[in-house]
């Protein structure tokens, strides 16, 4: 069998319009608790955290970026697996590890392709309208510092 790494990645997408920042929201399929969040997700074998943001930005969203378009926003976040997911990871693994990323598109108008497996909407919304529909405190602290990044 093989285990799920005790890796991840998170990547906040935003775009810089007139009327201000506005994020990409994904929401889960129900069964994975159907609440708003960014592209996330779990490093394959071998994958670097980078490698694994482009991939699952891929994956997730059909946007097509590559490793110089992330910004490290310099965040880990750790956090204990839920009871009913250890069985994907190695006997006594108990906690992963979240490497967190932004990407800056030009424009929101780009064309966003779901997976649908593990997402049934997406949304544009602002830094408020983003913050009050995240669920995770590691999505918050994602969000507030891909919201602290200076326009260029």
């Amino acid at each position: 069998m093989t285990f799920k790494e005790p890796r991840s990645v998170q990547v906040v997408i935003f775009a810089d319009e007139d009327k201000g920042r506005e994020y990409l929201l994904l929401k889960r399929v129900e069964h994975a608790g159907g609440f708003w969040q960014s592209v996330t997700g779990s490093l394959e074998r071998d994958e670097t955290h980078l490698q694994a943001a482009v991939r699952e930005v891929r994956e997730e969203t059909g946007i097509i970026a590559a490793q110089t378009d992330l910004i490290d926003l310099n965040l880990v976040h750790t956090f204990q697996i839920a009871p009913q997911w250890l069985a994907k990871y190695a006997p006594g693994v108990t906690h992963n590890e979240e490497v967190c990323f932004a990407l800056r598109l030009p424009a929101r108008e780009i064309n966003v392709v779901l997976d649908q497996i593990e997402h049934v909407a997406f949304k544009w919304a602002s830094y408020e309208e983003s913050v009050a529909e995240l669920r995770w405190e590691s999505s918050l602290s994602a969000f507030r510092a891909a919201q602290a990044l200076i326009p260029d």
